[in-house]
């Protein structure tokens, strides 16, 4: 929303690409439920070659480029309201879901009062060089954790969840934790001061097709941007929520100032995908093609999963270690029989 008014102080052409970028936004704010997602458009080889400069030892492992190449993030929401007037109490479901070349690895659903996991545990062990042991390897006191390393469907109360400390938040019926936002005030200088940087830096070209699509880039020298946007940022950093402190141009002088590209799709004026293409920041690094992707679209209804199996927070934390005790044990046992 910051680019497309951005786009709107600049020339005729950015002017024009400006308003057709807050019709797709204000578009997507209508809306009661949405989904989108996000993966990155590169190989396996160019992955490797971006981790080049690795210590000896500390390369990336070939299977966790193979993830990430392949690997999407899938996000849906749906509330009561139109999203732009949205607040967490009035979303009625979220899910999540992290997927790679083999499949689902991680997925996770707010539905009601209830949330819902599994994991693909093997998987993400195989992936990350730290195996899990297997379900059926794991005695009956594992419990609910042996169910979760099976890949089988668990839930929990949101409420208890939240209790916890949790992460997870939004499902309706809870009072959210109140977290610091900004004041009308402060949000039309933090909007005015990014959008000046904008017009300045960011340049916008417009194209269409016959079928209705369009795309519309934005290209700005990645460096300059973003010094000039943390400059910007700089006189309202007490105005800011508490955080970390604010990025300098010190701390941008080794980044490439290459032209980075984002490029907007509009299907009859909706937007549908946006993708960054990062390539040009590889610098040393041979890359051919190497892009973050979004693709939107419209929302669907998280639904509870079938067969999913209740279970406290305490409980999964007593199964987690009772089984992995109780497996060292057995371990140990073998081993002193083996010795012996």
């Amino acid at each position: 929303m910051v680019l497309a008014g951005s786009a709107a102080c600049g020339t005729v052409e950015n002017l024009s690409a400006g308003q057709k970028l807050d019709k797709a936004f204000d578009k997507l704010g209508e809306q009661r439920s949405l989904s989108f997602e996000l993966d990155l458009d590169t190989d396996a080889a160019t992955l490797k070659a971006l981790d080049d400069d690795a210590q000896p030892g500390e390369e990336m492992p070939d299977e966790m480029a193979e993830l990430l190449s392949d690997a999407r993030i899938s996000v849906s929401v749906q509330s009561k309201k139109p999203l732009e007037k949205s607040g967490e109490k009035d979303f009625t479901g979220m899910a999540l879901k992290f997927s790679g070349p083999d499949g689902d690895l991680f997925e996770y659903r707010l539905v009601g009062d209830y949330t819902y996991a599994r994991v693909d545990a093997e998987a993400l062990g195989r992936m990350s060089g730290s195996p899990m042991p297997p379900a059926d390897e794991l005695p009956d006191s594992a419990g609910a954790f042996k169910k979760l390393l099976a890949g089988e469907w668990l839930k929990v109360s949101t409420k208890e969840l939240e209790e916890a400390g949790g992460p997870l938040s939004g499902a309706e019926g809870r009072e959210p934790s109140a977290e610091p936002t900004l004041d009308a005030k402060t949000q039309k200088k933090l909007t005015g001061a990014l959008r000046k940087v904008i017009a300045k830096e960011v340049e916008f070209k417009t194209s269409g097709d016959s079928d209705g699509t369009e795309h519309i880039k934005a290209t700005a020298p990645f460096r300059t941007l973003m010094t000039e946007l943390f400059d910007a940022l700089g006189p309202l950093a007490k105005e800011l929520p508490p955080g970390g402190e604010l990025p300098t141009a010190k701390d941008f002088k080794d980044a490439p100032n290459e032209k980075v590209t984002a490029d907007f799709t509009l299907k009859n004026g909706e937007l549908t995908e946006v993708s960054v293409d990062l390539a040009k920041l590889a610098e040393k690094a041979k890359v051919k093609k190497f892009a973050l992707v979004m693709r939107v679209s419209k929302g669907e209804r998280p639904t509870a999963p079938a067969g999913a199996t209740e279970v406290r927070m305490d409980e999964i934390m007593e199964d987690f270690f009772g089984g992995f005790a109780e497996a060292e044990l057995d371990d140990e046992a073998f081993m002193e029989d083996a010795q012996g």
